[in-house]
């Protein structure tokens, strides 16, 4: 079978199986259950065969297209583009997916509507393999809203539960509102550069036919804004906990909201400097609050989320610099590490009965310890312990950015350095705080006091995902076991150039053909691999330790401050107005909710007023409206009503009073 045909039955297979459950097993229980975890079988074995029968070079073109859509001149088409960075989100869709289903069965055990469930997650499986191996921007841009419609669905799964309803509602809009700038920007490159083809667009751009536009960047940079949950559109991803803990671990932490990075990475070549310094501040920014506002929750899911958004914040940091490979590999460590800790989350709330306040648990580990080891290792691993999988991507972005203050000189640099080590503090903050209220000290509720250790249906992903991966992904990565293939172009699941990048000292040979810092993505233009290769060595040893005496600040102080399993919030306790001002995460909710109240509601409502007078009323009707609003009119001087009357006394004198003064 060729690759193509494997495109094709890769789509098939989610979409098959959503189809089956949507149409026959919506209360099918275990059998919607099986066909859907079926169906991700099927497709990690489909991408697997994909990838390693892949020789590295860029799969696309004519024949991987087919015409859809014809209007005169225009031409939409749908087909694959596949590429090193397709190739490593390929495999994090469909490993952690299926492993994800796999958690789900026991999970959802309980759930009478697991058949509805489970349909959810095959049509997201079928959307976001869509997003993985688009084309072109039209056909991203579909797979995209079946990914918000497929987020929508699986967070309401509850819709019986006002704040799940409501939840689904806010991550639906606020995702609009960033697809809104994201069409806008489609529809312009599309005008500009007379395709949507994403190679065509870039071999107009490396020929020099065609330059980058700032303005298509910023505004096709709304819909990562809005998928990726970054400012001023970060506020929907923490309401989404309100779904069921997989979806979380599936849809909002390791693939959903890393689409909108996979396709900044995917239209590098579009992000001019100007638009590429935006996302950098903007990112850089959210990794160091939202780790700030983790702090400031008591719901081990919501604390979770805003980790999320703090380590999306890292990869949008990796985009700004100019390294969108270093974006993909801690997009591939991240959803290893951050999967486990929501299974995790998820395991312990299945045990205490669906309790999901961490203060009101303790001394789990004892009484789960599969889960209580994942989520350690796993908590290590996002905190950048050497050795484990996020210490690679992490310190790498952390000391890129230093590496390029020292490169260029710009103090820019080192603000963005500061600004993610802060972040890299406030991780070991809130997940020493979360791995020692939780798991250690003593039970704090009768419902920790009685929970035990979940099936093995929900203990083997810990294992793979957590005790495996989220110590282990980036070894491969590592020149100890240098696991190249597809002719050298890839190191395990990542990129070759990523991987050199991070092993050489931050710069020595740099990504140098891919993502290095030259006329068109840079800001201080280009690299040298002889500084760097010094950089490594005098400054490699100071950058590691700073790091690492950051994030062993951050556990020690957590230690002193919390202990070991306490019953209350202690920094809620000894300064509430702090942990207020961290629960509200900067008042955005209560910022837009004015917003929305009192100046859009009421200028929506006059919109309505005048659709009915002019468009409904006059332009539609004609003289039937015309007549009808003035009998609505005149109709007032007789029903007796003496607020009418006293309209229309104002109105005389208003009108005899401008005829006396010449007015008339």
């Amino acid at each position: 079978m060729d690759t193509l045909a494997l495109f094709n039955v890769l789509l098939l297979i989610p979409l098959v199986s959503a189809g089956l459950i949507a149409l026959f097993l919506r209360r099918g229980g275990y059998v919607a259950a099986g066909l859907s975890v079926l169906a991700a079988l099927g497709i990690a074995v489909v991408s697997f065969i994909i990838i390693f029968g892949w020789d590295g070079q860029a799969l696309g073109g004519a024949e991987y297209s087919y015409t859809w859509l014809k209007f005169g001149s225009y031409q939409i088409d749908i087909g694959y583009y596949f590429t090193h960075e397709s190739a490593t989100m390929l495999a994090v869709v469909a490993f952690i997916g299926f492993f994800i289903h796999v958690f789900s069965v026991g999970y959802m055990d309980d759930d009478k509507n697991k058949g509805r469930f489970f349909g959810g997650l095959s049509i997201f499986m079928f959307s976001m393999l869509g997003i993985v191996l688009s084309s072109n921007l039209f056909m991203i841009f579909i797979f995209w809203e079946l990914v918000g419609f497929s987020s929508y669905m699986l967070i309401a799964h509850y819709w019986d539960k006002d704040f799940a309803a409501a939840a689904s509602k806010k991550a639906f809009i606020v995702n609009r509102v960033g697809d809104f700038g994201f069409l806008v920007g489609i529809a312009w490159a599309y005008h500009y550069f007379g395709t949507a083809d994403f190679y065509e667009i870039n071999e107009l751009i490396a020929s020099g036919e065609k330059h980058a536009v700032t303005g298509i960047g910023l505004l096709l940079m709304c819909g990562f804004l809005g998928k990726s949950a970054q400012f001023p559109l970060q506020v929907w991803l923490t309401d989404a906990m309100a779904g069921p803990t997989p979806v979380s671990a599936l849809i909002h932490a390791a693939t959903m909201v890393a689409a909108g990075v996979y396709f900044m990475v995917r239209i590098f070549f579009l992000l001019t400097p100007e638009v590429l310094e935006v996302v950098m501040w903007i990112c850089a920014a959210m990794s160091m609050l939202a780790g700030f506002w983790a702090l400031g929750q008591s719901d081990i899911k919501k604390s979770l989320a805003y980790s999320t958004l703090s380590h999306l914040g890292y990869m949008g940091t990796a985009l700004g610099l100019g390294f969108p490979g270093l974006a993909i590999m801690h997009m591939a460590m991240h959803a290893c590490f951050k999967a486990t800790l929501f299974l995790c989350s998820g395991s312990v709330i299945h045990a205490c009965h669906h309790e999901q306040d961490m203060f009101k648990m303790g001394g789990l580990y004892k009484k789960m310890p599969i889960t209580g080891t994942a989520f350690l290792i796993a908590a290590l691993s996002i905190s950048a312990v050497p050795f484990f999988a996020g210490y690679y991507s992490k310190d790498t972005i952390i000391n890129a950015a230093y590496g390029l203050g020292v490169e260029t000189g710009h103090t820019t640099y080192y603000w963005v350095y500061g600004l993610t080590l802060v972040a890299a503090l406030t991780t070991a903050l809130y997940m020493g705080r979360m791995f020692f209220v939780v798991f250690l000290g003593k039970p704090n509720s009768e419902k920790a006091e009685h929970a035990h250790e979940s099936s093995l249906l929900m203990t083997v992903p810990l294992i793979v995902l957590g005790c495996a991966l989220s110590l282990g992904a980036g070894w491969f990565a590592s020149k100890s076991l240098d696991f190249k293939w597809a002719d050298g172009e890839m190191t395990a699941m990542l990129p070759t150039d990523t991987t050199v990048f991070m092993m050489d000292g931050y710069g020595q040979q740099a990504e140098a053909e891919d993502h290095a810092h030259g006329p068109h993505h840079g800001y201080g233009g280009g690299y040298t691999a002889a500084h760097h290769a010094v950089e490594a060595t005098e400054q490699g040893t100071m950058l590691e330790g700073v790091t690492l005496g950051v994030m062993l600040l951050g556990f020690v102080f957590t230690y002193l401050f919390y202990g070991l399993g306490p019953k209350t919030d202690k920094l809620q306790v000894k300064a509430p107005g702090l942990y207020a001002a961290l629960e509200k995460h900067g008042w955005f909710d209560d910022v837009y909710d004015y917003y929305v109240a009192h100046v859009q509601e009421r200028f929506a409502n006059l919109l309505a007023v005048l659709d009915n007078l002019l468009i409904s009323g006059l332009l539609v009707c004609g003289t039937a409206g015309v007549a009808g609003l003035f009998g609505m009119v005149s109709r007032s001087l007789h029903v007796g009503n003496i607020h009418g009357y006293v309209y229309w006394f104002l109105a005389g004198v208003i009108f005899f009073g401008a005829f006396a003064l010449g007015l008339l």
